[in-house]
């Protein structure tokens, strides 16, 4: 026994005096984490990936599988592939929906590498700093076994900015006054969307403020909008449920099951009696399988808004305690919801017909063990993104990625405000304002001030203004600069903020995945190869593959788009046509496909392709051909007459 101790003593000493030494050393376990580590392993680099999760991936593969992305234009290189081999699994080009399980094998794909090392369950513990520059990081586990990494660039692939914090990094928490940045809707806001309707009574006993406010509610005021208090957006979990009675585990009372953390549903119910389905409560979006990712909706919901304020500058164990409150909550609330008698009988039957999927999370109880964390600190880098950029009302030239979505942020408290003298309960902080379409993210967003850290790469607790970081902060925008921050590693060779965006991005779009294969070529409206008919406009809007289109309304006889495809095409290419299919457009047309001496024809009706996910229009295979060097090829897309409006968009060529 003596023997055993000192023989661990001994090598728990050899591992913290002895660094393992490594090109590039990447702290976190995300989806940011994978591709950084795949792309600078692909370009030579010993990589080693420390993780405080045992599961990989982070909220791509543990239940967010109903892809946030605003525009799939903005979705390129490794990131694209990954949606790519979902594709593959699913028998369609891409999949924007899938289930956790499906996810997780593919980011272990790419983490099964030669270059790479990849360590589950360790926490950061100490970073050992040099003047501006990281010299190494020591990490734990909770059985105590410890290893201390050195490299000469570091990645902070966290949602939490762990790595960057103990660096001594300048960074914010929560929400700045709108002063700050010359902003509108950052700070302090108030407004209508998933909020509770006028006259909902926050007291225990109602009508009576000495029996207390109801759980979940404070009694702090309400600032004016636009004023800053360093709050977070609330935090959630995606959830995976299943309807499949051989697939499913029924929700059972979890142990710190208290149902009056539930009482403002009844409250929220009892105001809107029409609402008797689950789906006035709940985003319950069908994923592949039969199964779901369920996301927050209206008043209450899956947020636990107001918990999450503390989580940013929390210990380990403090985490622990406050995800773990978040569980209770959100198996609660679907307890709650099933089985409390005072919910509508509608409600609670259709309820009952979920449960936990047997086949997902089989480690962790067939529960996810990511927490949704919207948002905790996000760094002030050399460029901070604020609302201008999303608005385009910049010039970002040093881009290494694009992010698309709405400014989106969650409610961060539960208050009480008094409206014509009657108190009542609103939620506050939420935010949806649309963008003015992709725009570009700087490659400074992602570097320390150099004064800070030479070192350091952060593509997810990046430098961006509150409500900059909402637009931004969306799985494949973070797989994105997760690639470029891997590209960047492995480029540099003095400070990482010397490192050309132009060299990123360079390499992210002649060889996007990393392995030497053929690009993809998108030919879209505006280009010099496309010719068009008469009576065509150039229209923008948000269901196009682009940010635009070609329109076509009145008679469409005898009206064509001819897309010239490139000379030096080689080899066997898929073709596929972008077809929109919110509204009624293009009920049919037809596509001719010359090459050479041969010409091929296709059909496109409505009935081949239908939405799958939260896109807008689907690519519709017109073939498989195959080039010679010097072949001129020609599509041309022409439609029968109808009175519902003809639109040309991208054509996508897709080397075998």
């Amino acid at each position: 026994m003596i023997k055993r101790i000192y023989s661990v003593i001994i090598l728990s000493f050899i591992t913290l005096s002895c660094a393992r030494h490594y090109d590039v050393c990447i702290y976190g376990g995300s989806s940011a984490a994978v591709t950084a580590a795949y792309s600078a392993a692909q370009m030579g680099k010993e990589v080693i990936v420390v993780s405080p999760d045992e599961r990989i991936g982070g909220l791509t593969t543990c239940g967010l599988g109903y892809t946030d992305i605003g525009n799939k234009q903005a979705v390129f290189g490794v990131a694209k592939q990954f949606y790519r081999k979902l594709g593959e699994h699913y028998g369609r080009l891409e999949s924007w929906i899938f289930e956790p399980s499906v996810a997780l094998d593919v980011m272990e794909e790419y983490l099964d590498h030669p270059n790479i090392t990849h360590l589950k369950g360790y926490h950061l513990e100490k970073v050992e700093m040099g003047g501006a520059e990281i010299k190494s990081i020591t990490a734990s586990t909770q059985a105590g076994r410890t290893i201390r990494v050195s490299a000469p660039y570091f990645i902070d692939a966290t949602y939490e900015g762990d790595l960057m914090a103990r660096s001594g990094v300048s960074y914010s928490v929560g929400r700045e006054d709108n002063t700050v940045y010359g902003e509108t809707w950052n700070g302090v806001q108030l407004l209508d969307r998933h909020q509770f309707p006028d006259g909902i009574d926050p007291y225990v006993e109602k009508g009576n403020p000495q029996s207390g406010i109801l759980w979940g509610i404070t009694d702090e005021e309400l600032a004016p909008n636009g004023t800053g208090d360093g709050l977070s957006q609330a935090y959630n979990y995606r959830i995976c449920l299943t309807d499949s009675l051989e697939n499913m585990i029924p929700i059972e009372k979890p142990e710190n099951y208290d149902p009056a953390h539930y009482e403002l549903l009844l409250r929220l119910m009892e105001a809107q009696p029409d609402k008797r389905e689950l789906t006035d409560y709940f985003i319950w979006s069908r994923m592949p399988g039969r199964k779901t990712d369920v996301n927050n909706k209206g008043g209450f919901s899956t947020d636990m808004i107001g918990a999450n304020h503390e989580y940013p500058e929390a210990s380990y164990e403090e985490r622990a305690a406050i995800v773990q409150a978040h569980k209770d909550y959100t198996l609660g609330l679907l307890y709650f919801v099933g089985h409390d008698e005072r919910v509508p009988e509608e409600i609670r039957t259709e309820m009952l017909r979920w449960g936990l999927p047997k086949d997902e999370y089989v480690e962790t109880g067939h529960w996810s063990p990511q927490l949704y964390i919207r948002e905790c600190r996000r760094m002030i880098g050399e460029y901070v993104a604020t609302q201008k950029d999303c608005e385009q009302k910049t010039t970002v030239e040093d881009w290494v990625a694009m992010a698309a979505y709405t400014m989106d942020s969650h409610n961060c408290r539960r208050i009480v405000v008094v409206k014509d003298g009657v108190p009542m309960v609103k939620n506050e902080g939420n935010v949806e304002v649309k963008v003015g379409g992709p725009f570009p993210v700087s490659y400074r967003s992602v570097t320390p001030k150099r004064e800070e850290c030479t070192n350091l790469l952060v593509p997810i607790a990046l430098s961006a203004s509150h409500i900059a970081y909402g637009s931004i902060r969306m799985e494949p925008v973070f797989m994105v600069l997760g690639q470029a921050c891997g590209i960047a590693a492995s480029l540099a060779e003095d400070m990482i903020q010397t490192v050309p965006a132009e060299k990123i991005r360079n390499i992210m779009h002649t060889d996007p995945y990393m392995d030497g294969s053929q690009a993809d070529i998108i030919i879209d409206d505006g280009d010099s190869c496309i010719s068009v008919s008469d009576g065509w406009t150039r229209t923008k809007g948000r269901r196009g593959y682009g940010p635009t289109y070609y329109e076509l309304s009145g008679d469409c006889t005898e009206k064509f788009v001819e897309y010239r495809l490139p000379a030096d095409l080689d080899g066997e290419w898929d073709i596929y046509c972008f077809q929109q299919l919110k509204d009624r457009t293009n009920p049919l047309a037809h596509y001719s496909i010359r090459m050479a001496e041969h010409e091929y024809r296709r059909t496109f009706d409505r009935s081949q392709l239908q939405l799958v996910g939260q896109v807008s229009g689907e690519w519709f295979h017109l073939g498989t051909y195959d080039f010679e060097k010097g072949d001129e090829g020609i599509v041309t897309m022409t439609s029968d007459p109808s009175e519902y409006p003809l639109r040309a968009d991208a054509l996508l060529l897709v080397k075998r």
